[in-house]
């Protein structure tokens, strides 16, 4: 097969192959889910050319380390585990990229687990088309792994999805319609249904930061002059931004009203108007007061020196602590979060908090309340803890040179 053949350096490919699998590359790096990182175009660069080259041997951790990321020759892999959590997150967006509507029938670029070696898989073209001779199959088998599968067993394919159909017949006509769709609800409505069920607007309350009072305004017929101008601005924290794009883009989408507004500019009144999603946590404010009441809330020492995550029933087990000293010195710590969904008992309304210690914290808590994946895992989690509809779940994420790696659930409470 392509794939495995590539792996072991046993088969040459041609120039016109090649060029294909290069174009497919320079698309999934001009995608937005590689655009935006400075780690992973390089990464899934490196490792592609040197398989296409069939130099597989120099892609070992090690050689990644020092090649890709600068480390010393005799860096400790165990205790700097960059090169794992790249893959890993490259995994995944190599994945989400494949879910997106219009790639369907692109050559796949495979990064499988526990290998750095990619692997490739042409789009087969008989699909839609009708059975083709041996020959055709034989020649689509050798550029589609899964083709021979599923040309050669038609009938199998067939039976199972007969038989699919009359088990889909006999739940529905047995009764069993209710239990057959809340089996097949989606985790999105799982997470999400509360906030846009409701029949009030969605406030967005985000960290704001006023700290400038001048702003620098550029010269329409001369962009190369600035002029500096006296100014009152709230910013926002760059990072915070990835999770209100992720959250509106949700509201937006299921046609949802919603208003977005600084946590200084928020009162109890914006608050009982609707239900609020809450973005940040030591630069906002009522991130700390909702939170503060529940089972695992933010803590911090007087020179915020140290700050993280506690437990209430064991405030003092110290596991989710970020030591600033150590953030601010390598840019490579492991950030927490929380995130929940609960009714504020002061407001009467729905809350989504999505906040981090750091602001990588900040924003894998938002990518987990946002992806599908990750609200499908928390959906099977909540099967143990019946007919509660609050949640909170602690999640850490490894910091290297400053961008997150992906979400890791420390602990999940329900009530």
């Amino acid at each position: 097969m392509l794939a495995d053949s590539i792996a072991s350096g046993h088969l040459e490919l041609s120039d016109e192959e090649k060029s294909a699998i290069r174009e497919q590359t320079a698309r999934l790096l001009a995608n937005p889910h590689f655009s935006q990182s400075r780690r992973f175009p390089p990464f899934l660069r490196y490792v592609i050319e040197k398989t296409l080259s069939g130099q597989e041997d120099f892609l070992k951790e090690r050689t990644l380390g020092v090649e890709i990321f600068g480390r010393r020759p005799d860096y400790d892999t165990a205790s700097d585990p960059i090169v794992r959590v790249t893959a890993g997150e490259i995994r995944k967006r190599i994945a989400q990229y494949y879910q997106d509507p219009g790639h369907e029938h692109e050559l796949r670029i495979a990064l499988p687990a526990g290998s750095y070696i990619p692997q490739f898989h042409w789009p087969s073209a008989t699909k839609e088309e009708s059975t083709p001779r041996s020959t055709e199959i034989e020649e689509t088998a050798l550029h589609n792994p899964s083709a021979r599968i599923h040309e050669t067993q038609p009938r199998h394919h067939f039976w199972r999805t007969v038989t699919a159909t009359c088990l889909a017949l006999a739940i529905l006509s047995g009764g069993g319609y209710w239990l057959w769709r809340s089996a097949h609800r989606s985790a999105f409505d799982f997470f999400w249904g509360p906030v846009l069920n409701s029949s009030d607007p969605v406030l967005l309350c985000i960290a704001d930061q006023k700290q400038y009072s001048n702003i620098a305004l550029i010269d329409s017929s001369d962009q190369s002059r600035q002029v500096i101008l006296p100014d009152n601005l709230t910013a926002v924290v760059i990072d915070d931004l990835n999770p209100i794009v992720k959250v509106a883009g949700i509201l937006q989408a299921h046609g949802k009203k919603y208003s977005l507004r600084g946590e200084s500019a928020t009162n109890l009144m914006d608050l009982r108007a609707g239900p609020t999603v809450f973005i940040g946590a030591f630069d906002n404010a009522w991130t700390l007061r909702l939170t503060k009441p529940l089972r695992y809330h933010f803590a911090n020492d007087a020179e915020m020196n140290h700050l993280g995550v506690v437990d209430s029933n064991a405030p003092a087990s110290g596991r989710w602590i970020v030591d600033r000293t150590q953030q601010m010195a390598t840019n490579n710590y492991r950030d927490y979060a929380i995130v929940a969904r609960f009714t504020d008992g002061n407001t009467g309304k729905l809350a989504v908090i999505a906040a981090g210690v750091g602001r990588g914290g900040t924003i894998v808590a938002g990518e987990f309340i946002t992806d599908p994946a990750n609200l499908a895992g928390l959906m099977r989690t909540t099967q143990a803890a019946p007919g509660k509809k609050n949640m909170e779940i602690v999640l850490s994420t490894q910091i290297i040179e400053g961008e997150p790696g992906s979400p890791k659930v420390e602990a999940a409470y329900f009530w």
